[in-house]
């Protein structure tokens, strides 16, 4: 690792980010256009559930219980591995090891798979409008080229053109809340946030689509090392992001429902799929805003892309600045301060994986939507999945380390709403389970349904075992895991 003044190592960059940098980068992971253009859409396809609006009110409960233990620790603990140090100062460090490699293999596979849509969708919208015929995996590796280019720069650069980014997404499905609103053509009604039409037999599967909605919203913590002021901007912004992903998707999920009609919501979901808002804008808002729609739906996966690889980056710099992983792999440059080595073997290994699709698919019968159905599907509900664990693993590692370190905080804060969390939490990942079969869109059990939660779980059991094995074999390591960056 790169030596600075007084040959102390290089660390990412201090204080560079504020609360609202923050938030646009949550926010960004959450990719506002793509879920109420893809993952509304397809939640009331799939599940046939009219109340879907709702569950994100209902989830955002959820996560707000999580956040409240969640935020109070972030006060202690500075740390680039977030999951991985909560886990290892609450549960333990072996335990720690093993939520880490969780974290990796969750994070890359979001990333990761977001490059199926991002290729689909753009090399879809250059087709059409240029009348050239683009393969997927073109236009996904200029993605990739220009994630990779972002990635070692400063954060603050990254965190700017996310800003910008998520700013027009905001922007464009506000305008299709409105014209949805305007044209109502069964008038308004709240049927879709009606209890009664959500916790109905396809509730378990609703809430399981509509939870990766939110997937990204811990990642404030992910940047603590890099915030203005961590002690307060990282509960600030993980506040802050749960409630407006949770209040801005249950708001226009329920324009989508009303844009047709509560009646007709589920059959147009399922007639139109993801194409249904640039439907209805071209429709009712002309072809010159539904262009500018889709193609900030390409640019709201570009966000997602760059917010995820991000997170993927610290992690390795985390792990490998303690020694968990080669400690190579923590090299920061020492002018930008970004992560250099973390991001670059994040690039290897989705360039691997996109190279693996791209060939893959290759005469499928899928057609087109190859890289949805399969890489886009398979690879973010994997990450989800995996996600969620470790939501349910936080909250009760809050509790342990509150039993330590719980002297000022109110027994609500360390120990009632992190036990609500993992109660609440650990039913919506029994829900996933349960109905992961239907999440990747496969015709009752199959091998894939169990496999691919499989890929999420078992490293965690392999991270587990390495952690005991540095215990007993490298003790000088495994003192510091979990430890690392700056305890307050």
């Amino acid at each position: 690792m790169p030596q600075l003044q007084g040959g102390s190592e290089a660390g990412l960059g201090k204080r560079t980010l504020g609360v609202p940098a923050l938030v646009f980068m949550i926010v960004a992971a959450s990719a506002p256009l793509t879920v109420v253009a893809g993952g509304t859409t397809s939640n009331f396809a799939v599940t046939e559930v009219l109340g879907i609006p709702l569950s994100f009110i209902v989830l955002g409960a959820c996560l707000a219980l999580f956040t409240v233990g969640y935020a109070a620790m972030s006060a202690h603990i500075s740390n680039a591995g977030a999951f991985y140090a909560y886990i290892a100062q609450g549960l333990g460090r072996a335990a720690g090891v093993g939520a880490a490699w969780v974290a990796l293999v969750s994070y890359n596979a979001m990333q990761v798979g977001i490059y199926g849509l991002f290729g689909f969708a753009s090399a879809s919208f250059v087709s059409a409008k240029l009348g050239v015929n683009v393969p997927w995996w073109a236009t996904a590796l200029v993605g990739f080229l220009a994630v990779g280019w972002l990635g070692v720069r400063k954060v603050d650069l990254s965190a700017k053109v996310i800003a910008v980014l998520v700013g027009l997404e905001f922007v464009a499905v506000l305008v299709f809340d409105i014209i949805a609103i305007a044209v109502a053509p069964e008038g308004i009604s709240g049927a879709s946030m009606d209890p009664a039409n959500l916790f109905t037999a396809g509730v378990g599967a609703a809430l399981a689509f509509s939870i990766a909605a939110f997937m990204g919203f811990e990642s404030a913590a992910i940047y603590s090392e890099e915030a203005k002021d961590p002690k307060r901007s990282i509960a600030r912004a993980t506040y802050i992001a749960v409630a407006v992903i949770s209040l801005f998707y249950a708001f226009s999920g329920w324009a989508t429902a009303t844009a047709t009609g509560h009646s007709q919501i589920i059959a147009k979901s399922q007639e139109f799929g993801p194409d249904l808002i640039f439907v209805f804008l071209t429709e009712h808002g002309g072809m010159l805003l539904a262009d500018i729609a889709q193609v900030l739906f390409v640019t709201s996966l570009f966000a997602a892309l760059m917010a995820f690889h991000n997170a993927v980056a610290r992690y390795v710099f985390s792990l490998a600045r303690e020694g968990v992983l080669p400690r190579r792999l923590a090299y920061v440059n020492p002018e930008s301060f970004a992560p250099v080595a973390g991001s670059l073997s994040q690039s290897v290994l989705a360039l691997v994986m996109l190279a693996v699709f791209a060939i893959a698919g290759i005469g499928s019968e899928l057609g087109a939507l190859y890289p949805v159905l399969t890489f886009f599907t398979w690879l973010t509900n994997t990450g989800a999945f995996g996600l969620v664990l470790l939501l349910v693993l936080i909250s009760a590692a809050v509790i342990g380390y509150f039993r330590k370190h719980g002297e000022g905080y109110s027994l609500w804060t360390k120990l009632i709403a992190p036990a609500m969390a993992v109660v609440t939490l650990g039913s919506v990942f029994i829900v996933i389970v349960a109905n992961f079969n239907v999440l990747i869109g496969s015709e009752g059990a199959s091998t894939l349904s169990w496999l691919l939660p499989a890929v999420a779980v078992l490293p965690g059991v392999a991270g587990l075992g390495w952690g005991l094995y540095l215990k007993s074999a490298r003790p000088d390591i495994y003192v510091g895991i979990g430890h690392g960056g700056t305890d307050n």
